[in-house]
């Protein structure tokens, strides 16, 4: 330790008390973290890269203060898909702060992790209060039993209105118009629930497949007429 010359010559003065650092909630218990063993949570946030282009939902499951498992979605950029394949195996068995200083490929990912770092070490996790947090593999249940992200993708223009392309339901295949040409329902495609089917029963030409899984939301039955969202 170098000192300068005017800290050598400080007569030393006592420290107070030390009471160490305020606890903070960890998976249902009160922890004073003065090491990164010390940090357990799972959480979620999301990132964005410079451009803005693209973005990222990472969720995290952290436990003794390592990462063990993660869960990196990403919309808007197709390179960003990549980084998060090279994302979710760098990321797992690296301590919190490794990860951190990690170059995840993607700004949107670094930023999303960011995020979640303040999230966790300031005991702000999504467990900060659930008695033994929860087990590795919890982030699945975000995803559904047919694990695939849940992503909305609508379009519009002023001249021609709106186009709903994709749906919590899964891929919009019609839209379901009014006598004055008013959305009031759409049909979709469950696309988990197809690959499913067609892993299942490989015998089933698609049409079959589609006509088993196809599903219909709002008034469909009722409506005027029906349109491709994508061509029409």
């Amino acid at each position: 330790m170098i000192y300068s010359k005017e800290v050598e010559n400080m007569c030393p003065v006592t420290k107070g008390a030390y009471h160490g650092p305020a606890p903070i909630p960890e998976e249902g218990k009160w922890v004073q973290a003065k090491e990164i063993k010390d940090i357990s949570g799972l959480t979620h946030g999301v990132g964005w890269c410079a451009p803005q282009q693209g973005a990222c939902k990472l969720t995290l499951n952290v436990k003794d203060g390592i990462i063990q498992e993660a869960l990196v979605e990403t919309i808007g950029c197709s390179g960003m898909t990549h980084s998060a394949a090279m994302a979710s195996e760098i990321l797992i068995g690296k301590t919190l702060l490794e990860g951190l200083n990690t170059d995840l490929v993607c700004d949107a990912i670094n930023t999303a992790y960011r995020q979640l770092f303040l999230q966790i070490v300031y005991g702000r996790t999504q467990t900060a209060f659930s008695e033994g947090g929860l087990p590795i593999g919890a982030s699945l249940e975000d995803l559904g039993k047919n694990l695939r992200s849940q992503v909305g993708t609508m379009f519009a223009t002023k001249d021609k209105g709106p186009r709903y392309l994709e749906m919590a339901e899964g891929y919009v295949t019609r839209v379901a118009l009014n006598k004055n040409d008013e959305i009031v329902g759409y049909e979709f495609v469950n696309l988990g629930k197809l690959m499913d089917l067609l892993k299942a029963q490989p015998e089933l030409s698609g049409k079959e497949a589609l006509d088993k899984i196809r599903g219909h939301y709002g008034q469909w039955d009722n409506a005027a007429k029906y349109i491709d969202p994508r061509k029409e």
